[in-house]
């Protein structure tokens, strides 16, 4: 591959096979793998939580289910139009994922309260007050990425990376429900982490550097789930209070 520059022609190292198959292919592969995520973790509650439960869970679940089930469908799917440079296309479906992503913090903060409000009162689970914390967080971080790669949706750069950082996000139910001998406890946070830190690691193979969304966001995210999750084992006396007032 040559360039002419003052009126010479520069050789220009092609990347390598590997680097160019990752470039291309890293976002719309991410894209699989979360919904294998996705449908791994909930195959393990779903029966008894959703499908089939000893008690019947509030009809607000199910759509939430489907809500947060589109999104992982509409992530694919975009990831595809980009890949196969259906662009216009990719444009225009994207005002329904802005409808779609607009929906989703109402939908899981009210579905956070109603379930722990369920857990308490009808399944008498004592910490499922506390745990309304991890939803809560779940939603901040989509939210916050999600509208900011509305905002830069002209700098592909920044837009694709927000938006897959606003995925991971939502990974955390999923993570948090594999069986204990592949994901430890509160380890679930990790999972999120380490899909993002997947993005890192192709920035560094393919451009060299870590863009500055990761290099922000990564940090951002693991200093609010370390809080999360010190709150959930601790239990401080503001958060308890809290919580309780919501439960009621």
């Amino acid at each position: 591959m040559t360039a002419t520059y003052a009126g010479r022609s520069i050789a220009i190292a092609r990347p390598s096979l590997p680097v160019r198959v990752l470039d291309k292919y890293f976002y719309f592969s991410m894209s699989l793998l979360i919904a294998v995520i996705v449908v791994y973790g909930f195959s393990h509650t779903v029966g008894q939580n959703l499908l089939h439960p000893a008690v019947p869970r509030p009809t607000l679940l199910w759509f939430h289910s489907v809500v947060f089930s589109a999104w992982v469908v509409f992530f694919i799917l975009q990831s595809a139009l980009v890949r196969t440079r259906n662009l216009r296309v990719h444009r225009a479906t994207g005002w329904f994922g802005a409808a779609l992503g607009a929906v989703i913090p109402v939908l899981g903060i009210s579905v956070a309260i109603v379930m722990a409000r369920f857990k308490t009162h009808q399944l008498h689970q004592a910490d499922a007050a506390t745990f309304m914390l991890v939803p809560f967080l779940d939603i901040c971080c989509f939210t916050s990425t999600f509208w900011l790669a509305i905002h830069w949706r002209r700098k592909p750069e920044f837009h694709r990376r927000l938006v897959l950082m606003a995925t991971c996000a939502l990974t955390a139910a999923a993570f948090g429900r594999f069986p204990e001998s592949v994901l430890p406890g509160l380890a679930f946070y990790a999972g999120v982490d380490v899909l993002i830190l997947l993005g890192m690691a192709r920035d560094v193979i393919v451009n060299r550097r870590v863009h500055r969304v990761y290099a922000v966001g990564l940090p951002a995210f693991a200093v609010c789930q370390v809080a999360v999750v010190y709150a959930i084992v601790t239990v401080p006396a503001w958060w308890l209070r809290i919580s309780q007032a919501i439960v009621g």
